[in-house]
């Protein structure tokens, strides 16, 4: 009966202490790719944004590992262009949501709400919040700058 008491008590004082503490980056990587996928940006192509200004899909035909995910272009002169200067084409704060960062979280980036601010891509968890995102982003982005290395710790 004691063992059960114990391991009762452990359970309501640890779970807490799991609910509080901060959440750094999903599965050890420094590069949001979902809970069952290991495709940056949800599969798109990086480069495209910058090239043709539009979220386009990759195909695992053109792709490379990464900061430990698969990035995948939607050609092979996307994929080189990545291969030669790949922080120049990656998101900040490795696809997770900017404005999220700027508050000290992370959450998702969506691959399809997207910004390029001062030649740099960034992401924000849905319409709503890039919204939010959109009416101060220099702010913000100060903001997520100061605090994403502790969020990465």
């Amino acid at each position: 009966m004691q063992i059960k008491s114990l391991a009762l008590a452990l359970a309501f004082i640890g779970a807490p202490l799991m609910t509080a503490a901060p959440m750094a980056y999903a599965g050890g990587s420094p590069v949001y790719t979902g809970t069952f996928s290991n495709d940056a940006l949800q599969g798109y192509d990086a480069v495209a944004y910058f090239k043709q200004g539009e979220a386009v899909e990759g195909s695992k035909d053109f792709s490379t590992d990464y900061n430990g995910a698969e990035w995948k272009f939607s050609s092979q002169a996307n994929l080189d262009a990545f291969l030669e200067t790949p922080d120049k084409y990656a998101p900040q704060y490795g696809g997770y949501c900017a404005w999220a960062a700027a508050q000290g979280k992370t959450a998702k980036g969506d691959a399809k709400h997207w910004r390029i601010v001062d030649n740099k891509l960034y992401l924000n968890y849905n319409a709503d919040i890039q919204s939010k995102w959109d009416k101060d982003r220099s702010a913000f982005i100060t903001k997520a700058d100061a605090k994403w290395p502790d969020l990465i710790k």
